[in-house]
């Protein structure tokens, strides 16, 4: 990677209060992944910062390269401040799990562009009202394909039968479907037309989360399906998971 640029956008991931004044940031580049920032007087500066140091913020930072893994933010201008989000307790918990699974699942100074693009379409359908659980199931869905990790859907992981109108399972630990003779007892059953709605939604550019309908049985299907591959990569559970469930 060459040397980093004085001036880039970013989205704002986290924030943690340093002292009195001071501001740690992670932030998210489309060019550069994950980075650390370090927002000095961030919380008494409006001039340099206003609001965007929160979580959601979308905004080009001006910056320095400082010691270590650190950038020292020197100014920022706001695009995009999503404060909408903070109002609604279930879409808040959701854009804070969607930003749990990116800080846990990418790396630092790699180059992002459609995962950063998808993030940010993710928080702003949420924003803008769009329906929670159907933006949830194509954010993870989309999130898994972008980084590699998307399973067998339409044929048998196993044995590579193109499945036809038939009784299917899923288990992530062989692959992703299987055919009820690879299958055996293992994984869970799920409906042929629940594999072939997530398989079309892939063919629908990835930022776009409008005009989906899935219907409770593809919704609990899925999720069970985009659970089980999400526990296979993740270093850990998301901490925004548990109080998710709860709502």
């Amino acid at each position: 990677m060459g040397p980093l640029p004085q001036r880039c956008e970013a989205l704002v991931l986290h924030h943690i209060n340093y002292g009195e004044s001071d501001v740690i940031l992670t932030l998210f580049t489309a060019q550069y992944g994950l980075q650390k920032g370090f927002a000095k007087a961030g919380r008494k500066s409006r001039k340099r910062f206003g609001a965007v140091l929160e979580p959601f913020t979308q905004a080009v930072f001006q910056w320095k390269k400082g010691r270590g893994a650190f950038l020292i933010l020197q100014e920022a201008e706001l695009v995009n401040s999503r404060f909408g989000l903070r109002g609604d307790l279930l879409r808040l918990a959701l854009a804070s799990y969607g930003v749990e699974l990116v800080s846990l699942l990418l790396e630092e100074g790699e180059s992002y562009q459609l995962i950063y693009e998808l993030l940010c379409s993710f928080l702003d359908y949420l924003e803008q009202g769009g329906d929670e659980l159907s933006a949830r199931l194509l954010f993870e869905l989309r999130l898994i394909y972008l980084l590699g990790y998307m399973p067998h859907l339409l044929h048998c992981s196993e044995c590579l039968k193109i499945f036809d109108n038939e009784l299917i399972r899923f288990d992530a630990n062989r692959g992703g479907s299987l055919c009820l003779d690879c299958a055996g007892s293992a994984g869970i059953a799920v409906d042929l037309g629940t594999i072939g709605s997530l398989a079309r939604s892939l063919k629908v550019a990835h930022r776009q989360f409008e005009g989906f309908s899935f219907g409770q049985k593809t919704l609990q299907q899925a999720g069970l399906i985009l659970s089980q591959v999400l526990q296979q990569i993740l270093p850990r559970e998301p901490k925004s998971l548990k109080f998710l469930s709860q709502l």
